[in-house]
């Protein structure tokens, strides 16, 4: 039985690069290969931009109700 005949990983289309520039190349992608992906950190929402902020209390009566229309919560 013959092995099946592998195709070449890279392939020089232009230019003849010589051995250095080649191993140059091949460890460059095998480097970017075998990176682990870089994992993304959640973005942290703004309170500002809240949805829960638009909802508004009812307002209250009495003493000292003008102030506390100011205050959230």
């Amino acid at each position: 039985m013959t092995a099946p005949e592998e195709k070449p990983l890279l392939k020089v289309v232009k230019g003849t690069p010589d051995d250095y520039q080649l191993a140059a190349l091949t460890a460059v992608i095998a480097g970017l290969a075998s990176a682990a992906p870089v994992e993304e950190k959640p973005k942290q929402r703004s309170e500002w931009a809240n949805p829960a902020r638009r909802v508004r209390r009812p307002s209250q009566h009495g003493p000292g109700a003008w102030r506390a229309s100011g205050f959230p919560g």
